[in-house]
């Protein structure tokens, strides 16, 4: 177990990511709960104010004399950053404050290398770190003097990243072509699904939300639940049979983040398209956290980025059982109507919830060729 000492940076707003709703300290604390999904012990946490970010280093010589003696004293072995660090940048805090620097997006490739089981999923997943990693690229090698374990070194492995940028090219190339193979597949079983005249409700929401604990509620399946982010990574569907005339196909995939890296978004496009097929989306929000509404929004804002954002959506307030405060929940069903508090841990608003469900499904069948196209 890595030892990590985190390093949450706040810009001004026009250099910043995720805008003004996410204070310094929920990005901390999400981080936090990202390098304890990946395995790391946590011994620390820095949080820096800055206009912009330094062009070599992204933080001043002040700061990184402060984290080279943090480092030295508490021990730690791995820097994690909250923004994505340009080659240069990593490779200069690295020399700076001499420990192995990572940021926000090499931990999350870290945790989907960790999880991805299917083919599909680790082929994904090797495509997205292969693509993060050619843009850093030095001279005719990879510049990874940390390859050989850790946090933001595993997936495809030292072999196949210590290659010059043609051969990843070319790795790229037939990695792509694998993932167009299998997702001709899984549109062979899609368009199957679609002939069936069965509506598809697609599970969305953030990570550790409870998608894939409501999918088993519902469904009777045992699909793996954990208390961490990105429990769920390759696609699971199934069926749900209301009595014996209506039946729904339940999807459920991975979990979305605010600021979700680009990479990732390219690379699970192809799984993302369960969502579009989709009669109805929905979308499954675990109220008791205390971030609930900047997740919802994170939510919103990914599925707007892959074209769903006009998909008709229901919302499961999940984890009601957790909010002791009536009137919070009562204002969460106005802001996100149609919505039914829930909990999928115990099956509380179950029976509503498919109610909701059934009934807006009926509704949209007087309509087929806009809830199946």
């Amino acid at each position: 177990m890595e030892h990590v000492l985190l390093v949450t940076v706040q810009l001004d707003a026009r250099f910043a990511h995720d805008g003004p709703d996410w204070a310094p300290e929920d990005e901390s604390q999400e981080l936090q709960e990202l390098a304890t999904s990946a395995g790391c012990r946590v011994i620390g946490q820095v949080v820096v104010k800055r206009h912009q970010p330094v062009a070599g280093t992204f933080l001043g010589s002040g700061k990184l004399e402060e984290l080279r003696e943090l480092s030295k004293k508490d021990g730690a072995q791995v820097l994690v950053f909250n923004q994505e660090l340009s080659a240069t940048q990593q490779r200069n805090i690295e020399e700076e404050v001499g420990v192995k620097t990572i940021d926000r997006t090499q931990l999350i490739l870290d945790i989907f290398a960790q999880r991805a089981k299917s083919q599909e999923g680790k082929v994904q997943v090797e495509l997205a770190q292969l693509r993060y990693l050619l843009p850093r690229l030095t001279g005719k090698g990879v510049l990874l003097s940390r390859l050989g374990g850790g946090i933001g070194t595993r997936g495809p492995g030292e072999q196949k990243l210590e290659v010059d940028r043609r051969r990843i090219r070319m790795r790229i190339a037939r990695l792509s072509n694998e993932l167009s193979r299998l997702g001709k597949r899984r549109q062979a079983m899609r368009v199957r699904r679609k002939e069936s005249g069965i509506p598809i409700v697609a599970l969305v929401g953030y990570t550790n939300a409870g998608k894939t604990t409501l999918l088993n509620r519902l469904t009777g399946a045992d699909s793996v639940t954990r208390h961490q982010l990105f429990t769920t990574l390759d696609p699971l569907a199934r069926r749900l049979q209301f009595d014996r005339k209506d039946a729904i196909i339940l999807t459920d995939t991975v979990g979305f983040l605010h600021h979700l890296p680009h990479h990732l978004i390219e690379a699970f496009k192809a799984t993302l398209e369960e969502t579009r097929d989709a009669s109805i989306i929905l979308h499954v929000l675990d109220v008791s956290h205390p971030r609930a509404l900047q997740h919802a929004e994170g939510v919103e804002r990914v599925l707007h980025n892959l074209e769903f954002g006009d998909k008709l959506t229901l919302t499961a307030l999940n984890k009601s059982d957790l909010v002791s405060d009536t009137y919070v929940l009562t204002a969460l069903k106005r802001l996100y109507s149609p919505s039914v508090a829930i909990s999928a841990r115990t099956g509380e608003g179950i029976e509503e919830l498919l109610k909701l469900i059934q009934e807006t499904l009926h509704s949209e069948l007087a309509n087929p060729p806009d809830l199946l196209s």
